[in-house]
């Protein structure tokens, strides 16, 4: 792509300019420098963009679930064909390393093919009736026009995770991606056309989320939002839905604990919480934000993880090697410069990192060091906020009871971690921790036949799973009499 090349966006199937005339210029946020530009959409391109979709997806919802699983299976194959395509798009736009953006793409493809067998293999119910000659059919049957707000962390595997299911159960989408990373999810979309799906069941809206995400909201065509992203987008959707009833279904983030006893293997749960906390540079909200363990290992622990931290490669995100790239954007950066500095001031400290990095191949871009704190109070932002940065904090605690009520001091409610060999603190604990997912003696991420839903500030509703397909449909009860 030539400086002068801007993206068109997709309306119904059409590829064009958006109507508001005005361009986004994408930061490939490793170098500060241009990784595309793309034509933005305006409230206009949404009702065009929803008037497409109410026209074509009566018809898509008559097809039968086999025609629809082989687009979805055609799509996986098109995006395995197009794997390291793909990849490097993602790296460009995120910063994201490219073994990691390998994976991501590997993620929608899992996606694509889940739900093609999905919705081959659901079913209604039929339930006896209190009379004779009768009987009760559950039909599930498609919601109709979709919106599906994404942010930029996973711009192409969020992309799949909400455009398959829509389109399996027999659903339009009209998708609405990050500003930051939006070349992903049209890159994406020329895939899911060439897959055959049928003109106007998609469009790519790229643009300002404060502008597009309202107009999609108050449309009388669509049927339903679903959205991952921020508290406050999702508090503002919420609201103004409320007036529509429209359904919502939201994943807003995490603050999830990582607890690990002295029973437990040590250096297994050293690897994982790195792991799990450096994944995606820390941009991910299933990461550990907070790490608890035992005091009789905390200082092992902490000695193994400065340790491992200190060996993990930071660099060129398009080298196979690297293992950390940069934030996101320069806002990003901010933020967890500020967390990290405020917590610091209060008393927290770092057995290895803390800063930003500035110098040599670092002095562009939005680069942080992979960073080790202890001893943060309670109270500190470190402890408090989503870091949504590569910033591993870990906290000492003495008892069961006492680290049950730290993982649950949080508004969020998204993810847990639990590392010991004690099947009956297996058995509490996983029943006392207050998330929507618990992963035991095991990093995340989450899988596809899972599901991925928060409690209290994480969200409601959720994907992933035969759980997740139902988001997508409705059920109609049809009451038979026969003579």
């Amino acid at each position: 792509m030539s400086e002068t090349t801007v993206s068109p966006l997709l309306v119904g199937g059409v590829w064009g300019d958006g109507s508001s005339d005005s361009v986004l210029e994408v930061e490939n946020p490793a170098t500060g420098r241009s990784a595309g530009r793309v034509s933005v959409a305006s409230p206009a391109d949404v009702d065009r963009a929803v008037n497409a979709a109410l026209v074509a997806q009566p018809r898509w919802a008559r097809s039968t679930v086999g025609e629809r699983a082989a687009v979805l299976t055609r799509l996986a194959e098109l995006l395995e064909r197009d794997r390291e395509r793909l990849a490097r798009i993602i790296t460009s736009e995120l910063g994201k390393p490219i073994t990691e953006a390998r994976g991501e793409v590997g993620g929608a493809i899992g996606f694509c093919r889940y739900f093609a067998a999905a919705i081959v293999t659901s079913s209604g119910e039929l339930l006896p009736s209190t009379g004779p000659n009768r009987e009760l059919w559950i039909r599930r049957e498609p919601v109709g026009v979709v919106a599906g707000i994404i942010p930029w962390n996973y711009p192409l595997a969020l992309a799949a995770r909400k455009v398959a299911p829509a389109l399996a159960a027999g659903n339009a989408i009209i998708l609405k991606p990050s500003e930051l990373t939006p070349l992903s999810a049209l890159a994406f979309a020329e895939l899911v056309l060439e897959a055959g799906v049928d003109e106007g069941l998609l469009s790519v809206l790229p643009g300002s989320g404060s502008i597009l995400g309202p107009a999609l909201v108050a449309s009388p065509g669509v049927s339903l939002i679903t959205m991952t992203g921020s508290v406050r987008a999702g508090r503002s959707i919420l609201s103004n839905a409320a007036d529509r009833v429209l359904p919502v279904s939201l994943e807003l983030g995490g603050n999830a604990p990582f607890i690990v006893f002295a029973d437990s293997n040590v250096e297994q749960a050293v690897e994982a919480a790195v792991g799990m906390r450096m994944m995606n540079n820390g941009q991910a909200c299933v990461c550990n934000e907070r790490t608890y363990v035992e005091e009789s290992v905390f200082e092992e622990f902490v000695a193994l993880a400065t340790e491992r931290v200190s060996s993990l490669r930071v660099g060129d995100p398009l080298d196979d090697l690297t293992e950390i790239g940069p934030k996101a954007s320069a806002g990003e950066l901010a933020n967890v410069e500020r967390i990290v500095g405020d917590s610091l001031a209060v008393g927290a400290r770092a057995t290895i990192g803390g800063r930003r990095l500035t110098s040599d191949s670092f002095s562009e871009g939005h680069w942080f060091e992979p960073t080790v704190l202890v001893d943060a109070p309670a109270s500190s932002p470190a402890l408090k906020e989503e870091i949504f940065g590569p910033v591993l904090s870990v906290t000492a605690f003495s008892s069961e009871e006492q680290v049950v009520g730290w993982a649950n001091d949080t508004e969020f409610g998204l993810s847990s971690y639990l590392y010991t060999q004690n099947f009956s603190r297996v058995m509490r604990m996983s029943a006392a921790l207050e998330s929507g997912e618990v992963f035991v003696n095991r990093a995340g991420p989450e899988e596809v036949n899972g599901f991925h839903g928060g409690w209290g500030l994480s969200g409601l509703g959720g994907d992933d799973g035969s759980h997740g397909l139902e988001l997508y449909q409705r059920k109609k009860t049809v009451y038979v009499e026969w003579q």
